[in-house]
């Protein structure tokens, strides 16, 4: 199977498609496509990243409200570990069959980077939204390194920049969440 040229190496733009002759006979892997999509979040415009990451939350919110708080952190976290694991070989194989570098469509490496940032959000409504306006905000700005990490060879460079992303989302959103927690603890103190 062809191989996409490295990044490094070529003007390829995020969408722009490769000439067909790099990917003769190519056929669509199902499971692939159905992971790299996040089950077709990744085909909602506009703004499919902004879908994959809605999709993450819904998903953990509600393995959240099944799940004793206790160990909520290590499962997030283990979401995360297998979003990645199984998100750089389907995007690896979505982005050759597409014909693409880093097809918008591709949400799973999304899901795992906001799952990431969710690893110590308390289970609730506002906390979860702040944590997916992190993430998005760290994602789309991709400060450095994120942005270098687009660099590393096809399915990885999708995912992993993602996953930097994660973890700043992950520091802003705990120090806000205990911020927001501290500042009421002392509203709420007696007076003396």
């Amino acid at each position: 199977m062809a191989e996409i040229p490295n990044a490094q190496h070529d003007t390829i733009t995020r969408d722009e498609v490769l000439p067909a002759e790099h990917l003769p006979g190519v056929k669509r892997t199902r499971w692939a496509w159905v992971v790299g999509t996040f089950f077709g979040a990744g085909f909602l415009k506009p703004g499919p990243g902004t879908y994959g990451s809605v999709a993450a939350v819904i998903v953990w919110f509600i393995v959240a409200r099944h799940v004793p708080f206790h160990w909520l952190p290590l499962i997030t976290l283990a979401m995360a570990a297998a979003a990645t694991a199984i998100g750089i070989p389907a995007a690896t194989r979505v982005a050759r069959e597409s014909g693409r570098k880093d097809p918008q469509i591709v949400v799973i490496d999304e899901v795992a980077g906001q799952w990431l940032t969710l690893v110590f959000c308390l289970p609730t409504m506002p906390f979860a939204l702040l944590g997916l306006l992190c993430f998005r905000v760290f994602d789309i700005l991709k400060p450095p390194p994120v942005r270098r990490l687009e660099g590393l060879p096809e399915g990885t460079g999708i995912v992993v920049d993602d996953l930097a992303a994660g973890v700043y989302g992950l520091i802003v959103q705990t120090l806000l969440q205990q911020g927001f927690i501290i500042y009421h603890l002392i509203q709420s103190a007696p007076k003396h």
